[in-house]
């Protein structure tokens, strides 16, 4: 689902829990993305109960791998050679790659992610950041690991084509990059 915020060029898509999802916390997922010159600003809203997330400690920001393995939030961006994934964790640190096909030939991609940082308030938490684009990037798919403080893991993302959790999945690119 897409809606438009006051600024036409600033975008809101509603991230869906997999429907396999038993338990977590009672939150909703929204993200706001713009394409930018060369970029994509993004930032993750979460509302509901955020105390019940377990939340990475902040560190010096970096590239690290496996950020999905707890709260993490990720792009990913179709291009016609294959797509390009973005993981951005609220702890600074930040992975990007790039695939030749489903799941086939990942490595490390040039493109870096910037992660600005968190902000919230009692009921709602924020990250925003910007990844820079390979330059033939034309279909968007959103997505977010959720892990709860009693270790429960939701996924969310734009749809859910598969019975398992995919954010991989070709049909999972469901916005066109303005």
């Amino acid at each position: 689902m897409e809606a438009r915020t006051g600024n036409e060029d600033v975008k809101t898509a509603v991230l869906l829990p997999h429907p396999e999802a038993v338990g977590g916390p009672a939150i909703d997922v929204t993200v706001l993305f713009e394409r930018r010159v060369g970029s994509l600003w993004l930032r993750y809203v979460v509302d509901g109960d955020v105390d019940a997330i377990t939340w990475p400690p902040l560190v010096e920001p970096g590239r690290m791998d496996r950020l999905w393995t707890t709260t993490c939030f990720e792009a990913f961006v179709k291009t016609p050679k294959g797509y390009h994934e973005f993981n951005l964790s609220p702890s600074g640190h930040w992975a990007s790659y790039r695939f030749d096909g489903y799941r086939q030939g990942m490595a490390n991609a040039l493109e870096a992610v910037v992660v600005a940082g968190l902000d919230g308030a009692a009921d709602m938490v924020a990250l925003e950041g910007t990844v820079l684009l390979p330059p033939d990037a034309s279909h968007l798919g959103l997505s977010a690991v959720v892990e709860a403080k009693d270790g429960t893991i939701s996924y969310w993302a734009l749809a859910h084509p598969s019975d398992k959790p995919d954010f991989h999945h070709p049909d999972s690119f469901t916005l066109e990059l303005p």
